[in-house]
This record gives C-alpha cells, structure tokens and sequence, in this order.
C-alpha cells in the first residue's frame, strides 16, 4: 500500500510500538517469577513499588524507544518522498497497536464513567458526615452491607454502610480508616487507573503471558499488606483492632465494587486469611512511604544518560534507520 509521508511515519511508529512491547512483555512475564520472588524479601511498600514498576515498564520502555529512537531516525534520514510503498506487515502491526491501544482507553473511559457515577450515586443516596480523624466528610450508604471503601481519583472519598459504622468499635473503626486513609496518601486508586491503561500485548486476553497477570495480583496484595503496615504503625493493639475490622466487615458480606477505582477494606476475600494470620503473628512494622525514594532520582539520572548516550546517538539512529527501511517493506 502507497502512504503519504507522515501517515507512514504514524503507521511506523504504531508498527514498532508494537514489535517493541511484544518483546519486552514476553521478556518481562519470563522474568515474572523471580521479579515476585524478589519482592517477597521486600517490605510492602517497596514490592508494591516494584512490581507496578516491572507490570508497566514494557509499554512505558516501548513508547521510550519509538519516541527518541523510530520517529528521529525516520525524520532525519527518510527523504520527504511525496509517496512511498508500505508491507502488510508493517499495517498488520500498526492495526494491532492501534486496536490494542484502543482497548486500554476504553477499559480506563469505562472506569472513569463508572467512578463518576458511583460518586453521583453516593451524593444522591447517601448522607455526608465527619469522623474523628478525617479531614473530608465521608459518605454513609444504607443497606450496604459490609462496604468500607475508597471511591475515587483525583479527591477520592470514602463510602462506608450504616451497618458498618453501628458495628465496628472505636478501636476497629479508627484501624479501618488508617487504612484506607494509607490508599489515598499511596494514590492506589490511580495507580489503579494506570493498569488499566497499559495496553494489552495482543487485542485480547493472552494466556500464555499469564506471568503479567500474576505481577497485577501481587501489587494488589502488597498494596493491602502495605496499607495495613501504614495503618498499625508497629502498635500491637490496632494490628489486632484492624484483624477484629477485617473479620467482621467480611462477615458482614462486602459487596460487588462498583467502580474499578474504588479500593475496599476488605479487597480480596482470598487474601482475607493471609492478611489477619499476618497481623496476629506479628506486629507490622510501619514503613515509611518515603524510605528508599533518595536513591530514585540518581537511577533515573542514571538510566536517563546511558539510554541518551546509546540510544540517541547518530549511529544508533542510522542502524535503526535502515532497521526501519526492511520492515516497512
């Protein structure tokens, strides 16, 4: 097919989007398992970090190379032909990319949509309040059964049943909402957001790269297991006043969460055991969210520069260059 200049350099682009985040997937659900096995040494707050690290860097690595290697190489070296002959290959690839991006939108769209109008929902039928220790009012549903959550993105709020506030004790009530309060200080539900929003390797579901999947299920159990360190803060009696919380807001029966950006108390009734075992054997240690950040601006310092000195160099865009000139035939 014969394609103006920079409609070719959109497809390119797309193509090798595509090609580069299908190898670093397949590269990164290889390395899955160890990347888990290495967080389980870590503190919470540190696996939950890593793992989101690792679940993302394959798309994030791949709109890296396409930006500073595929579109320079092309502009400085592709002669402006006013036409130029493209392979079904490279479209394959770029309608793949296209579809698979696409789809990332629409699952974040709908999540956004669907924590819209649960917030519209909860104005209309719940009641504001204040407690103790909350800076912002809280939404109080009726008829909710055990819900104790946090809805939202940008201000998120929390939503919390009548049955819940007439049941829990002073003690249980102020650990539940340390904890949620510890998912909004780690902004977990637009990290939420931000999964939702990572392409797919194919248009679909691939099972065979289930060890992606499997990085997703563990930033979500850190996530909680961190929360909770953050909300005992080493003090026996709230890690036995939130396993109490934990225990009985599950049995209260917590319901289907209506938005994908809202994170509930009890998130994951399969990690409920886990979760209550680990705060009765021993008193979690209160992390803190800053612990380990100083050494991070030195690696992106560092990452940055080596990937300035190899990728960006005149070389390297010309072999990408001529790298570019076989695909796209």
């Amino acid at each position: 097919m014969i394609l103006p200049y920079l409609v070719r350099l959109a497809c390119l682009s797309l193509a090798c989007f595509f090609l580069v985040h299908l190898a670093l997937a397949i590269g990164m659900n290889w390395l899955a398992s160890w990347v888990l096995a290495l967080a389980k040494r870590s503190k919470p707050n540190s696996a939950a970090r890593r793992l989101l690290a690792a679940r993302l860097f394959p798309s994030l690595a791949a709109v890296l190379v396409v930006a500073a290697v595929c579109v320079p190489s092309y502009l400085w070296l592709e002669p402006e032909a006013t036409v130029e002959h493209v392979g079904l290959g490279c479209l394959a690839a770029a309608l793949l990319s296209v579809a698979s991006w696409g789809i990332a939108a629409g699952r974040g769209l709908r999540a956004i949509v669907l924590s819209i109008r649960y917030g519209r929902y909860c104005r209309k039928l719940g009641c504001e309040t204040r407690l103790a220790g909350e800076n912002t009012r809280v939404w109080v549903i009726e008829g909710a059964a055990g819900l104790f959550a946090l809805a939202g993105i940008i201000h998120p709020r929390l939503v919390i049943s009548r049955e819940v506030l007439e049941n829990l004790s002073d003690g249980e009530l102020e650990a539940a909402l340390r904890h949620e309060r510890a998912h909004r200080t780690s902004r977990d539900n637009l990290k939420r957001l931000l999964l939702l929003l990572v392409p797919d390797v194919l248009p679909f579901r691939v099972r065979l790269l289930a060890g992606l999947e499997s990085l997703e299920r563990g930033w979500a159990q850190f996530t909680e297991w961190a929360a909770d360190d953050r909300a005992v803060g080493g003090d026996s009696s709230r890690s036995v006043s939130l396993a109490a919380a934990l225990v009985r807001v599950a049995r209260m029966g917590a319901p289907r969460e209506a938005s994908p950006l809202m994170t509930s108390l009890v998130a994951d009734g399969r990690d409920l055991e886990a979760r209550v075992d680990r705060l009765l054997s021993a008193t979690p240690g209160g992390e803190n969210p800053r612990q380990g950040r100083p050494r991070l601006p030195a690696a992106i310092v560092l990452a940055a520069g080596l990937f300035g000195a190899v990728m960006g160099g005149p070389a390297t865009l010309q072999a990408a260059h001529r790298l570019l000139e076989h695909f796209i035939r």
